[in-house]
C-alpha cells in the first residue's frame, strides 16, 4: 500500500509520516508548509507542496504515487482563531476535505483516516468520555471536526471507503528534539515560552470542582498518536477492514493543570509560580478519554507517560531557544 498524508510535514503529521515509513509501510506528503517544516522529514519520504483541496494537484499526486490510503492530518486547528474566523476554518477544514474525498474516490482510493480532535465533544460532564457520549461542540473548529467526521462517514457508505475517525485528546512531547511542536498554542510549549522570557505561566481558574481547583485532562505523547494512526491504518488495510471506525485517543488518565505545571518545574529546575486568571469560557472541568475502544479493536494501549511527554518537550524547547536553558 502507498498512504498519502496530507499535514505530513506538520508537528503530528511528521510523527505519523516517520511512524509509517519507519514500520515499512510507503508514504508520500502533501503540505502546503503554512506551519509545516520540510527539515521534519527524511528525504526519503517524498514531500510534494501544495494545499489538500487543489483538485488538479491531488488527482495527479494520487496518480503519479499509487496512493491506496489516505491519512488526512491537514487542517486549521487553533479554537481562538476559529472563533474570530470561522468562514476561514469551514472553508479549510470541510470544504476542502470535500475537495480531498472527491479526488479520492475519482481515484479508486478505498481507505481513508480522518484526523478528528475531542472538541466535537464539547464539554460533558462525564468523569471518562466513551466515543458514545454526545457530541456537542462549542467553537467553530469543533464543529468542523464534526462535520468533517459526518462527510467521511457519509462518503465512505456511498463509495465503499474503508474510513476512521481518531478523535484526539490533548497532544504533547517529542519523538525526538527536532520534531517538537513550534507553536505556543498547547499549554505544554505555554508554560515554557512564559518560563524563557522571565514570565509566571498562567492557569485560567482555580474554582473548578476538581481535586486541586484546576481543569483536568487526559495527555498523549505525540509519538503514541503516531503508532496509533498505524495500528489503524493498518486495520483498514487489512483483509477484515474495518468499514467505520471512530475511536479516541487518549491514555484514559487525568492530570490536572496544577500538576502539570509541578511537573514542568521539576523538569526545567524552575518551580512553577503560577499566575490564577479568571476562568475561560468553555473550559471544561474534565475531558478524559475513555481508551477501551482502541484496546479492545486493535490492541493498542498508550505506551509514554506524562513526564516523558514533558521531558522531551522540553528538549525539543531548547534545540530552538537556547537561551531557555541559561536563565
Amino acid at each position: 500500500m502507498t498512504w498519502l498524508i496530507t499535514g505530513g510535514a506538520g508537528y503530528i503529521g511528521a510523527h505519523v509520516a516517520k511512524a509509517m515509513a519507519f514500520a515499512g509501510e510507503r508514504v508520500v506528503v502533501l503540505d502546503d508548509i503554512s506551519t509545516g517544516m520540510p527539515g521534519r522529514l527524511p528525504e526519503d519520504i517524498p514531500l510534494v507542496r501544495g494545499s489538500a483541496s487543489d483538485r488538479a494537484l491531488l488527482d495527479r499526486v494520487l496518480a503519479e504515487h499509487a496512493v491506496t490510503g489516505v491519512v488526512h492530518l491537514a487542517a486549521k486547528k487553533q479554537v481562538g482563531q476559529s472563533v474570530e474566523q470561522p468562514l476561514l476554518y469551514y472553508r479549510e477544514n470541510v470544504t476542502g476535505l470535500t475537495v480531498l474525498l472527491e479526488a479520492v474516490v475519482a481515484a479508486g482510493v478505498r481507505r481513508f483516516l480522518f484526523s478528528s480532535s475531542a472538541a466535537v465533544y464539547g464539554v460533558p460532564d462525564v468523569d471518562l468520555i466513551t466515543e458514545d457520549t454526545p457530541c456537542a461542540p462549542i467553537n467553530p473548529y469543533g464543529e468542523t471536526k464534526l462535520a468533517g467526521e459526518w462527510l467521511v462517514r457519509a462518503a465512505g457508505r456511498a463509495h465503499g471507503l474503508s474510513t476512521a475517525c481518531l478523535r484526539y485528546f490533548n497532544v504533547a512531547g517529542a519523538a525526538r528534539p527536532e520534531l517538537a511542536d513550534t507553536g505556543v498554542y498547547n499549554v505544554v510549549p505555554m508554560f515554557f515560552d512564559r518560563l524563557t522570557r522571565g514570565e509566571a505561566p498562567r492557569i485560567f481558574g482555580d474554582d473548578y470542582p476538581t481535586p486541586d481547583g484546576t481543569c483536568v485532562r487526559d495527555y498523549i505523547h505525540v509519538a503514541d498518536l503516531a503508532d496509533a494512526h498505524l495500528a489503524v491504518a493498518r486495520k483498514l488495510g487489512g483483509e477484515t477492514a474495518a468499514g467505520d471506525l471512530t475511536v479516541n485517543v487518549g491514555r484514559g488518565e487525568g492530570v490536572s493543570v496544577r500538576e502539570l505545571a509541578d511537573l514542568v518545574g521539576e523538569v526545567t529546575g524552575r518551580p512553577v509560580d503560577a499566575v490564577i486568571e479568571p476562568r475561560r469560557a468553555g473550559d471544561a472541568a474534565r475531558a478524559v478519554a475513555s481508551a477501551a475502544r482502541m484496546s479492545r479493536e486493535l490492541g493498542w494501549s498508550a505506551r509514554l507517560g506524562v513526564r516523558e511527554m514533558v521531558e522531551s518537550a522540553w528538549e525539543g524547547w531548547c534545540l530552538r531557544h537556547p537561551e531557555a536553558r541559561l536563565r
